[in-house]
């Protein structure tokens, strides 16, 4: 492709200079012919120079490609310059041109740059994207990317969408932190220990006569009122940057293209220059009988329309061992199921004491087993369930029945 290229940077020229130039070049000249949206980028210059490596760099850093012309390894790289100074009157490389424009050297290009000539010459002849930057993912590392790349003037747009749990569980704008993470489990755990002081409360001289209970259904509207609201709120902040929200599950069908599905089903297409994924993840289920017809995730557990009652908590994450102790701290019974140690990655001395201190506390551990079946004894709100589990050290078998398994 190394003809266009040379008709391109250097216009036109002698056919038999032409016809000579191109009997050398072709075949030893190291040209990347390389074209981004209709736009020809050439840039001459001395392999290693210090100059043209900044040039280089700098077009690189713009994500545009260029033909990168490297005159001092051609058998005829002394002609050429004699013809570029004829034709520009610059001796020196790198020398620059777009479009069949000349830029110039390495301060003409940055001035360009800085005037933003250079992005108009960039632009001309490039495809239409409908937004420079699309984020799939509403989470806080979606919406924050969002924002800025919008405070720096691009048009950007946010797609968002939960998909369902088996259960049917979905929320909001926010991802999980805010919907089925850090914030509702705060609020849950706070929930216990308010239950916590007022028990204490007798010690010092607080005098009631009713016995303390607690009404699941009420924190769960409370807590998911408060959600709401910062649903809600990360809208408006959105509108406000201009950030264009779509509530839709996006699937890539081209390089620069999705599709979009709402709700109801409906497709949109958009495209746009430049894509984050910011999707994060979503808890797995144990790949046995009867877990995603009776078991519940974290995904869950915060919206859970009724209280769980006596629970089987799988796993010894830290959020396993967080919503086991707020579970235990608002009176309920809860055994956590610990496969082999608790908080692996952690300090495991300070993760024993954790676990120890849960121990007092009212939870129990099932330690180095793991489920293998579950099965449903009696249908309802929450109904019962009967685990088997295997122990990871032996052929020992055991079984239990739970409310809820989680």
């Amino acid at each position: 492709m190394f003809p266009m290229c040379v008709e391109t940077v250097y216009g036109p020229i002698k056919r038999s200079n032409r016809d000579r130039l191109l009997r050398h070049a072709v075949g030893r000249c190291p040209v990347v012919d390389l074209k981004i949206g209709g736009v020809n980028v050439s840039c001459l210059l001395d392999t290693g120079s210090q100059v043209s490596t900044i040039s280089e760099h700098f077009f690189k850093e713009l994500n545009v490609k260029c033909n990168a012309v490297e005159l001092d390894l051609m058998e005829d790289g002394t002609n050429y310059q004699d013809l570029l100074h004829e034709m520009t009157g610059q001796k020196t490389v790198p020398n620059v041109f777009i479009n069949k424009k000349h830029i110039g050297s390495c301060d003409n290009t940055m001035k360009a740059h800085k005037d933003g000539d250079l992005q108009k010459l960039l632009g001309e002849g490039s495809k239409a994207y409908d937004c420079d930057l699309i984020v799939i993912g509403g989470g806080s590392g979606g919406l924050a990317c969002s924002k800025e790349a919008a405070a720096l003037g691009k048009k950007v747009m946010v797609l968002d969408y939960v998909v369902p749990t088996p259960k049917g569980t979905t929320w909001g704008l926010g991802g999980t932190c805010v919907n089925v993470g850090c914030i509702p489990k705060k609020l849950m755990h706070q929930t216990a220990l308010l239950g916590t002081a007022v028990e204490d409360a007798r010690k010092f001289g607080w005098e009631f006569s009713d016995q303390v209970t607690h009404n699941w259904e009420t924190m769960r509207t409370a807590v998911n009122n408060y959600i709401g609201s910062l649903n809600w709120g990360y809208r408006v902040s959105l509108r406000d940057k201009n950030v264009n929200y779509v509530n839709a599950y996006a699937e890539f069908v081209e390089p620069h293209k999705i599709k979009a599905t709402n709700k109801r089903g409906k497709e949109m297409f958009y495209t746009a220059a430049k894509f984050v994924l910011a999707t994060g993840e979503r808890p797995r289920h144990l790949g046995i009988p009867g877990d995603k017809e009776y078991c519940i995730t974290s995904d869950d557990l915060f919206s859970l329309p009724y209280c769980p009652r006596k629970t089987l908590v799988v796993g010894a994450s830290y959020v396993a061992l967080e919503c086991g102790g707020f579970l235990a701290g608002l009176g309920l019974d809860v055994t956590v199921m610990v496969r082999s140690i608790l908080l692996r990655g952690f300090d495991q001395d300070m993760a024993n004491r954790a676990g120890d201190h849960m121990e007092t506390h009212g939870v129990k551990f099932l330690r180095k087993f793991v489920p293998t079946k579950i099965e449903q004894l009696e249908a309802g709100t929450p109904g019962r369930l009967k685990v088997t589990a295997k122990s990871t050290e032996s052929d020992e078998i055991i079984e239990g029945e739970y409310n809820t398994n989680w």
